[in-house]
């Protein structure tokens, strides 16, 4: 049992989307606590946590069950949502809101695939908070079940469970389900994109929009793990991601305002752009602008961080062809596996679902061209290559 405790943390530990997640309930709800439990009959434990109440509970931490609410979530197996909980006519007299002081809480539950229960996913706070509004839970249900995703995700990628499942099947399953998920994900976050949008054009406070800022960067962040997965199932399930080609002119200037995005989000970092180009390119340019950002993207985490990052676009008149290259080595053993989804190698900060260069792959393949990394003499560069 101790060890099978140990690997749901360190399970829990590894997903990327977990702080932002956290922040993200935080930011939109008020909740200054909000935390990832593991819950079993008879054991209460934090996975992982966001603490600006100074609660005291952190990540390893454990409650005696019977004292929390989602001893309640795990037996009913629904969630429970309180506004003000010494005016709440069910928990106003309850020993939890005492024991533990908080007036707003909500506990959804996280539920394997299987449909083994997890534990939950919660947020307090010692002042009362409106979450009876639907779309709070809503969202916080989406996150469980993203959360669910990801660690059955986690559980494949290091083999827990590849002599239990028909790997094929099971891998189209989790397609199917990533596709229904990152579509019905889109709403909640447009919601919060919008309102961050039209409070930011009421506030005058620097401190409330500074807050508004850091929900709408969560956001952005959230939008974009979500972007991913929908490239994932596109690509697993419809043969490919889908194109909107034409013959695009302005390519040169699409493609520096990406490397000036990503210099402007990496300022220590040094970017080297060349580009030639003289005649139009037939493809999908938001789709070539996202494989740029990308390949980026990734040289810029996992090569050396006092080296340039050199990028060079140009044509033939058979071939148009992006280079992305950075010092520092890929191991051997890790450049057939790349471009694997959720493959991350071992340098780097692990950023975002490990899902970056298969998207690059599968947008390369989608045009029918092809991308070539090689890594000697600590230097590494990726090349795609397409036909015109």
């Amino acid at each position: 049992m101790l060890d099978s405790l140990a690997r749901d943390l360190e399970a829990v530990a590894r997903l990327e989307a977990v702080p932002t997640i956290l922040r993200t309930i935080r930011e939109s709800t008020g909740l200054r606590y909000t935390l990832v439990a593991r819950v079993l009959p008879d054991r209460w434990i934090a996975c992982a946590v966001h603490d600006e109440i100074e609660f005291g509970l952190k990540a390893g931490g454990e409650l005696d069950v019977t004292t929390t609410l989602c001893s309640e979530v795990r037996d009913t197996g629904r969630a429970i949502v309180i506004d003000h909980a010494s005016h709440d006519p069910i928990y106003r007299t309850h020993h939890t809101p005492k024991m533990y002081g908080f007036e707003s809480y909500i506990a959804v539950p996280i539920v394997r695939q299987n449909g083994e229960y997890f534990g939950t996913l919660c947020g307090l706070d010692p002042e009362p908070r409106k979450l009876t509004d639907g779309k709070t839970l809503a969202m916080l249900e989406l996150f469980g079940q993203l959360i669910s995703l990801q660690l059955e995700a986690e559980e494949r990628y290091e083999g827990d469970h590849l002599e239990l499942l028909d790997q094929r099947e099971a891998a189209k399953l989790r397609e199917e389900f990533i596709a229904v998920l990152g579509h019905d994900m889109r709403n909640p976050l447009g919601s919060i994109s919008i309102g961050t949008e039209l409070l930011s054009r009421k506030l005058t406070e620097s401190n409330d929009l500074r807050t508004v800022d850091r929900i709408r960067s969560s956001t952005r962040r959230i939008g974009a793990l979500v972007e991913d997965l929908l490239d994932l199932a596109r690509g697993r399930l419809g043969g490919g991601i889908a194109l909107d080609t034409a013959d695009v002119e302005d390519l040169p200037v699409r493609l520096r305002h990406v490397v000036a995005e990503v210099q402007a989000s990496h300022p220590s970092r040094k970017l080297e752009l060349s580009i030639e180009l003289n005649s139009s390119v037939r493809c999908d340019e938001k789709r070539i602008e996202q494989l740029l950002s990308n390949l980026i993207a990734n040289a810029i985490e996992h090569g050396e961080p006092h080296s340039p990052v050199v990028v060079r676009v140009h044509g033939t008149e058979r071939t148009f062809e992006i280079d992305v290259r950075n010092e520092g080595a890929i191991a051997d053993e890790d450049i057939e596996r790349l471009f694997q989804p959720y493959f991350r190698g071992k340098g780097g900060r692990r950023n975002g679902l490990g899902l970056g260069l298969y998207i690059v792959s599968e947008i390369a393949r989608s045009h029918g061209g092809r991308v070539k990394v090689e890594s000697v003499n600590g230097r590494t560069a990726f090349t795609f290559t397409m036909p015109r």
